[in-house]
């Protein structure tokens, strides 16, 4: 486990370049620095394409052991995080087709993630002195997971530029390196991306109202039955 001064090394510290030197130079701990860096942007690239928290762990632990062993090759023509997310993205869609070839069909939005393993950056535990409000907590829960679950119902090529623009907050020309697709094809995706996944949300967010304050069932039943009840008592005739 790092210690408190590495951990802040990692957020703040030495550049990425100094950090490659050293590994470069045989120390080879140095290398928790980056990864510790980087963890939850490549992470969440690895899980925006394979839709699956275990596949993406894999695939991102084995993009850092390939990078690792080619760090040498880095000449810094782009950032450490573009070349790092291009490794994992190579990885993952290498890994997607494995899968696919080997099951004889590409089945997109098959995996269901469970809600307590989503994303990395699930909501930290508190102590009881800051807790929330269960209802708060869970209602938050909930739109998440139902947010998430509409992010992996986009098509692959639309979800995974839509996570690196809208989640990891990339410009255009970074998205395109990582991806090696033209900086137009990334607008139009991205665009589309957002206007499928508004759509949804608000089919989502419609289907909800409609619920909303429902009267049938038990409920109009109790109401009847007390009315009947009520009028059925000799005492209750006014007249």
């Amino acid at each position: 486990m790092m210690t408190t001064a590495a951990a802040k090394e990692a957020r703040q510290g030495a550049s990425d370049l100094d950090v490659i030197q050293r590994v470069l130079g045989g120390e080879k701990n140095a290398f928790e620095l980056l990864m510790r860096r980087y963890n939850r942007p490549l992470y969440r690239t690895a899980r925006s394409i394979l839709k699956d928290d275990a596949d993406a762990e894999d695939a991102l632990q084995e993009s850092y052991l390939l990078a690792y062993r080619n760090l040498h090759l880095f000449r810094g023509d782009s950032s450490l995080a573009t070349w790092l997310t291009r490794i994992v993205v190579n990885e993952s869609v290498a890994r997607l087709r494995k899968t696919a070839r080997r099951a004889q069909i590409i089945e997109l939005g098959a995996n269901k993630v469970s809600d307590e393993h989503r994303y990395e950056d699930a909501m930290p535990s508190m102590s009881p002195m800051t807790a929330e409000p269960p209802e708060h907590s869970t209602a938050r829960a909930e739109m998440r997971g139902m947010i998430e679950r509409k992010i992996d119902a986009l098509p692959e090529s639309f979800r995974v530029v839509f996570m690196l623009r809208a989640i990891e907050e990339m410009t255009v020309e970074e998205t395109a390196a990582c991806l090696g697709i033209p900086e137009a094809t990334v607008r139009t995706r991205y665009f589309r991306a957002k206007s499928l996944l508004r759509e949804s949300l608000s089919r989502e967010i419609d289907f909800a109202l409609e619920e909303a304050f429902a009267f049938d069932g038990a409920r109009c039943d109790r109401i009847v039955e007390g009315v009947m009840q009520t009028l059925s008592d000799p005492s209750s005739d006014r007249t």
